[in-house]
């Protein structure tokens, strides 16, 4: 009935179709409809059902350097040939990868390097106050638990590249302490002894239920008269007064329309806008250990181990790890497993995994560690993906850019008010 209705209309009888029920999408969403747009939602998984739902769940403000440095061509070889190793690339997705991976190592030099830097920070900086008014606005501050989190390590020889990292964060202004091992104990007391301190990041904090999140946003939106359509969109065209959508079940019209689909973008960007954008999957792992409660109090990640162990309200989640395999190879669950291997000498007692569940979620990457933030086609496509490992972090403050860039008159590039946006423009590619 919505899609007769609106692709037999002489005109858009929606004012926005946001194509992406993720955690960005949504948030989108709300602050769109909180504008008096008529918006619909449209994606072929249920909202939260994709990355959105397994994140780790860490508000990872301090994490404001690029997602690979230049030791990745180093550990190229045991990328290649460890299937269970921090950083894995499928030799099989070798061909296809090879191109993103030189575009990332050029975005390593120096020049590129540092702007990718200040773009990150520029997001992070305003992410926790935009969370706090997203929650308070739905009145549930208490997702959010603002307890900061823990970089531990455990080897004599890491302190230096330890004491490195943190002189190069507080270069860039994150609030950052560091800990010795009778503070680690004092503060997470269940933590193994052998554990010899770490760095503590008090601006961070951790969501007791991510997929709740979304949940609420959805409510949240629906009470507003957003639209959630379960469909999957197939492609676009620009039309004179709009955009129009096709999809597994017919046509959708509407004035303007948000890409927020994650790492799906870039087939249906290119379809609107004619640019083919770099956009590639950091595949990401996860572990629910349902009877671990009370082990941390707050997110904790393992310096050597690469992973991070995030205290929820229906257990321990334990995630990381990055595989580029692609977007249609079958998970490999055993790096989920994994996981619960790493854990182990971490605690006093080990993690119990009985009935353990494990997940794999697809995190969309572009080359420069930085996500797309834009309008283009004379104001009829806005874009917002490519957040990476930050989705998260990063979404509430991104739909409060999306919210404005909607607003901004068609003719114009970004609003006033929006500092920096040029950052994450399309046309960087």
């Amino acid at each position: 009935m919505l899609d007769a209705q609106v692709s037999n209309a002489p005109q858009p009888q929606l004012d926005i179709a946001v194509v992406g029920a993720g955690i960005v999408g949504v948030a989108c969403a709300l602050q769109l409809a909180r504008q008096g747009l008529r918006v619909l939602v449209v994606d072929q998984q249920a909202p939260g059902q994709g990355a959105s739902f397994g994140n780790a769940g860490h508000l990872a403000t301090e994490q404001v350097f690029p997602i690979a440095d230049l030791s990745i061509l180093k550990r190229l070889p045991a990328m290649l040939m460890d299937p269970m190793g921090p950083l894995r690339l499928d030799w099989k997705y070798l061909p296809r990868a090879l191109p993103w991976f030189v575009r990332l190592l050029l975005n390593l030099r120096p020049a590129p390097f540092r702007r990718t830097v200040a773009g990150i920070r520029a997001l992070n900086e305003g992410s926790l106050e935009a969370w706090r008014r997203l929650l308070a606005s739905l009145d549930r501050p208490g997702l959010l638990k603002e307890d900061g989190s823990l970089l531990v390590y455990e080897r004599a020889g890491s302190r230096q590249a330890l004491d490195a990292l943190q002189a190069r964060l507080r270069e860039q202004a994150v609030a950052v302490d560091f800990w010795p091992a009778q503070a680690v104990r004092d503060a997470a007391p269940q933590l193994s002894e052998r554990l010899l301190g770490g760095l503590f990041f008090p601006r961070t904090g951790h969501f007791i239920d991510p997929y709740r999140v979304v949940r609420e946003l959805v409510d949240a939106a629906r009470a507003l008269g957003v639209q959630f359509l379960r469909r999957k969109v197939l492609g676009g065209q620009l039309l004179p007064d709009g955009v129009a959508l096709a999809t597994e079940e017919g046509g959708l019209r509407a004035r303007q329309v948000l890409v927020a689909c994650g790492a799906h973008s870039a087939g249906l960007t290119a379809a609107l806008t004619g640019r083919k954008v770099p956009l590639d999957t950091e595949r990401g792992y996860h572990l629910m250990l349902p009877h671990e409660h009370d082990r941390l109090p707050f997110a904790v990640t393992s310096l050597e181990r690469r992973f991070i162990m995030t205290p929820m309200a229906d257990g321990l989640r334990l995630a990381g790890t990055v595989e580029f395999a692609g977007l249609e190879s079958p998970p490999n669950m055993e790096r989920a497993w994994q996981l619960h291997r790493l854990s182990q000498g971490l605690f006093g007692r080990g993690l119990d995994a009985e009935a353990a569940t494990p997940w794999m979620g697809m995190r969309p990457s572009l080359p420069d560690s930085l996500p797309i933030i834009d309008r283009v086609c004379g104001g009829r496509v806005l874009l917002a993906f490519g957040h990476q490992h930050l989705g998260l972090t990063q979404a509430a403050i991104t739909a409060e850019h999306i919210a404005r860039l909607a607003a901004a008159p068609a003719t114009g590039g970004a609003p006033q008010g929006l500092p920096g946006l040029e950052a994450y423009r399309l046309d960087r590619f």
